[in-house]
């Protein structure tokens, strides 16, 4: 008996082994540098294209320019009333010619979606389909063979809402909180938990990555990022953007109680904006589709003020550079590992855990001798739904592993201080 119970152990634990290391999905991200966008490649079809992504962190699904020129012998329209269609929550039914074989602008009995662009406020009409899908994969420290996904679906996009994407991108890929996003479809494929990790590279020169799936997340020199992260909930916003109460947002969003610049609070805004009301509004979310993050106007000057007033005499401050609303001489700013010595700033989390944000990851360097709070403010013409959007600067070089079968997210703050960036996945080797 007892050496039934030790094979037992044992082959528990080789089955966690190999769950842990056996190949995953993992997307290579550049940040382009004149957009800021963070862009990826697949490859889908048959036979097999290359396909340019923006990467869309609260995007519900994956979708693609379907009027550029797509053709494909395995693509496959959603039908009316199947279990992908559900996975959308879609009721809307189109009709038109049917075609042999199917392709996507000639369609019938097809559910239809409208795929929206955050980046350029855009949204049209569009078809759910499923065509081949190969992705890179690692073991967690190096790159391994791809990996094929025969049926993935995707909604085809059209021109219209291409607009604004970065050179040669025909689509997004979102990785949102729903059944029909990347991370969703690869991990029931895949059969692991729902969960995947984001490093973004601050460099345009470097690749950050999306690993699909649990770690190990091992950076160089041999840094395990997934090793000593910090938890706070994953908050569910109840009521999607469009106002529809029940249609959980795709979104991220986390519970920030407070903000505090160099330990003090920052107070002078209306508190209960941090937290979401019965109509949705409110909160804190997460994004790539914003490359700075985005507040409230009166979150906004309260912060830009408590840091103004925090940052030490002898820096000057200077004239303000689009769009940001505090500048300063860089001439008596210090280094230190982890960016400019500069006031930090602190989002004092649900989980009474922090989230600090230091100056590689506050300021920007907007011009020669100018450092910039990279922070910017909410267009004032309408009451943004959203008043704190965590935008793509604040998360570079930081892991973030959002951890939907438990709903929570696992953050690393800077990984300047474990001497690596997220620029030091190796993406060359397959040892």
């Amino acid at each position: 008996m007892a050496s039934f119970h030790f094979l037992l152990v044992f082959f528990s634990l080789v089955s966690l082994a190999l769950a842990k290391t056996s190949p995953r999905p993992i997307l290579q991200v550049t940040k382009d540098a004149k957009t800021l966008q963070y862009i990826t490649q697949i490859s889908q079809r048959t036979p097999l294209v290359p396909v340019k992504l923006t990467l869309d962190l609260g995007g519900p699904y994956m979708w693609v320019n379907c009027e550029r020129g797509y053709t494909s012998t395995t693509y496959t329209p959603a039908l009316c009333g199947s279990s992908p269609c559900r996975l959308l929550n879609t009721t809307s039914c189109t009709t038109g010619t049917s075609c042999q074989p199917p392709v996507p602008d000639c369609f019938n009995n097809t559910c239809g979606h409208g795929p929206d662009n955050p980046i350029a406020n855009t949204g049209t009409s569009g078809q759910l389909g499923a065509d081949i899908f190969k992705i890179q994969s690692s073991n967690g420290k190096n790159v391994q063979p791809a990996l094929t996904v025969p049926r993935l679906y995707f909604i085809c996009g059209n021109n219209f809402i291409n607009d604004g994407l970065a050179a040669g991108v025909t689509g997004m890929a979102g990785l949102g909180r729903t059944g029909a996003s990347l991370p969703a479809q690869l991990s029931s494929y895949f059969r692991f938990d729902h969960k995947f990790a984001l490093c973004l590279s601050s460099s345009t020169k470097s690749s950050g990555a999306v690993f699909f799936g649990d770690g190990p997340y091992t950076l160089l020199p041999n840094v395990d990022a997934s090793s000593s992260l910090t938890y706070t909930p994953l908050i569910i916003n109840p009521v999607t953007e469009s106002g529809f109460l029940g249609d959980a947002s795709p979104k991220y969003f986390i519970g920030v109680k407070s903000i505090k610049v160099n330990d003090k609070r920052v107070t002078a805004f209306n508190q209960s904006l941090l937290s979401i009301d019965e109509e949705g509004k409110g909160g804190t979310s997460i994004s790539t589709a914003q490359p700075y993050s985005v507040l409230e106007t009166t979150i906004y000057k309260a912060l830009v003020a408590a840091f103004v007033k925090a940052m030490p005499k002898n820096v000057e401050k200077v004239a303000n550079v689009a769009p940001f609303g505090a500048c300063f001489s860089s001439k008596n700013i210090g280094s230190t590992r982890l960016g400019p010595a500069v006031p930090f700033i602190e989002l004092e989390l649900e989980s009474k855990n922090v989230w600090r944000i230091n100056g590689a990851n506050s300021m920007v360097e907007a011009k020669k001798d100018v450092l910039c709070l990279g922070f910017v403010e909410a267009r004032t013409d309408f009451a943004p739904t959203i008043p704190v959007v965590i935008g793509g600067h604040q998360i570079e070089d930081n892991l973030l592993q959002f951890d939907v079968s438990a709903s929570r997210l696992g953050f690393s703050s800077s990984l300047l201080g474990r001497s690596t960036t997220c620029a030091n996945f190796n993406f060359t080797s397959t040892v």
